[in-house]
């Protein structure tokens, strides 16, 4: 099972993908915790990435493109994984895909966590992560809105999107996530 999760900062995204990752006994990839490690680590990647990340912007796609192309390459990943984070952009679903198609593997599914903005912000404040600042978070949930209505009708269009209402409790979500994809 190859899954993309959608959803604005504080919406859910690592929770969900985590319990996808467990039901379906693949990968979880994690764009903001590969970035986060990557700026700790001083890599190339966390040099370059680290500016746009401590203003709450989004970093360009040809970095986060060929970052997402190492990771899908990995031996661990051949039998399915959950991308939580990525793609941000238009642009970079249709980049997923073309990538997809050279790793010959198809994306089966893009789920989106449907989450009020107010909620996305008080969720992510109440983190202890270092970027999820008062004036971050709020640029990151109006970067979000900004790409996101590109994103859900690319999958849309593909007929590769699921829609969840992520304002609910966790087990909530993920029960409504399995019906979906018609997990036991």
């Amino acid at each position: 099972m190859r899954l993309v999760i959608l959803g604005g900062s504080g919406s859910g995204k690592s929770t969900q993908a985590q319990k996808l990752g467990s039901n379906f006994d693949i990968p979880q990839i994690s764009t903001s915790q590969m970035l986060r490690d990557a700026i700790a680590d001083v890599s190339d990647l966390g040099s370059y990435a680290q500016p746009y990340v401590t203003k709450g912007e989004l970093v360009p796609d040809e970095i986060m493109i060929s970052f997402i192309r190492l990771q899908l390459q990995k031996p661990e990943v051949n039998h399915g994984w959950v991308l939580e984070g990525y793609p941000r952009t238009a642009f970079q679903a249709e980049e997923l895909d073309f990538l997809l198609d050279d790793l010959g593997q198809k994306l089966d599914w893009a789920i989106y966590l449907q989450v009020p903005e107010a909620i996305m912000v008080s969720r992510s404040l109440g983190r202890s992560l270092p970027d999820d600042q008062p004036e971050i978070v709020q640029r990151r949930v109006e970067l979000f809105y900004d790409r996101t209505i590109p994103i859900l009708e690319y999958y849309d269009r593909r007929r590769r999107l699921l829609t969840i209402n992520g304002d609910q409790l966790p087990e909530m979500v993920q029960q409504n996530i399995s019906t979906l994809l018609s997990i036991p």
